[in-house]
């Protein structure tokens, strides 16, 4: 039988056609010998799919703490005994952290809030945030405010919002070993409300929450048959008082490997580094990452863990030359 790889240098590489799941899991199964050999495919695919450019976005949370849904990973859930408390964020602090984020060269900034959904008052300030930002600083808005209804999903359309997030997290078949409050379809369904009204969608999950590598795979593919213009990729980064407080991290192999099939997975999406990186990787395997199929980075902090300073990641990308640009509109 043929190497997957080689498999993969005509299908993906060669015809642009990302691997199925069944592929994904031969990847992911790959000794640790070869995952130098499929970051570097990967990487390949990338700079022929997508080019060398790299989307750099910031984010901030308007809204944190005192969600009522029970996603185990999450620090933010009003269910868990954590250290954050509820807190919202003001229209002029909203700006500051916009105007610090495009100071990077960064062309997207989101707009993030624990909310099972946004309510009515949410959404006013939603509004209110992004005329003020508007008013400032040029800049790519994006929002990641829960579940949406249809005629939620046409006010934030009618506010010009790019892009929009809502991670599926994990894959269909372990969705009740990491949330019990909602459905894996519910979210399934906002990304489709995003689509149909021309939204750019995003569209990632977080690795290491007590999946197999067949999840693994699966949710690869439940990705793929998204579509999403963008791919957050985190790493579990174990909070203290949730559920999932005592998982491990993620070795860097699986999860460069992890990074590798994903990319063959989804050979025109950005895929980005986001939150937990920096534990699970550190800054060589930040590099091997930026050389192994990704093409997005978020800068500065989290939602309520740090990263690194934006500067590293910024000399990284230009170590590597890798130019900043606003990626999406060439894909």
């Amino acid at each position: 039988m043929t190497d997957i790889l080689e498999r993969a240098r005509g299908q993906v590489l060669e015809r642009g056609e990302g691997l199925a799941e069944a592929q994904v899991l031969e990847v992911l199964r790959l000794p640790d010998a070869r995952v130098d050999d499929a970051l570097s495919l990967a990487h390949e695919v990338r700079m022929r799919w997508c080019g060398p450019e790299v989307e750099v976005e910031g984010i901030v949370s308007l809204k944190t703490g005192g969600c009522p849904e029970d996603c185990h990973f999450c620090s933010q859930s009003g269910r868990f005994d954590t250290p954050v408390r509820a807190a919202r964020l003001d229209v002029d602090s909203l700006v500051e952290a916009a105007r610090q984020t495009v100071a990077t060269g960064a062309t997207e900034f989101c707009i993030v809030a624990a909310v099972r959904g946004p309510d009515e008052r949410l959404m006013a300030q939603v509004r209110e945030g992004i005329d003020a930002i508007r008013a400032a600083v040029d800049v790519n808005i994006a929002c990641s405010l829960g579940i949406l209804t249809p005629e939620q999903a046409d006010e934030l359309q009618a506010m010009d919002v790019h892009r929009y997030n809502h991670n599926l997290e994990t894959a269909r078949s372990h969705f009740t070993d990491v949330v019990t409050t909602h459905t894996w379809e519910e979210r399934r369904e906002t990304l489709e409300l995003v689509r149909a009204r021309g939204m750019e969608v995003c569209c990632g999950c977080i690795v290491g929450m007590g999946e197999t590598l067949e999840q693994r795979a699966e949710l690869a593919g439940q990705l793929a048959d998204v579509d999403p213009d963008e791919v957050p990729l985190n790493f579990i980064d174990p909070r203290p008082g949730t559920p999932f407080a005592d998982l491990p991290h993620v070795e860097p192999a699986d999860a460069l490997r992890t990074i590798a099939a994903f990319r063959l997975a989804l050979p025109r999406a950005l895929l980005r580094f986001a939150g937990g990186r920096e534990l699970t990787l550190g800054d060589l395997g930040a590099r091997q990452g930026m050389l192994g199929g990704i093409n997005a980075v978020i800068v500065g902090n989290y939602l309520t863990t740090l990263g690194r300073e934006p500067q590293q990641d910024l000399d990284l990308l230009a170590e590597l030359s890798m130019p900043v640009a606003e990626l999406s509109k060439t894909l």
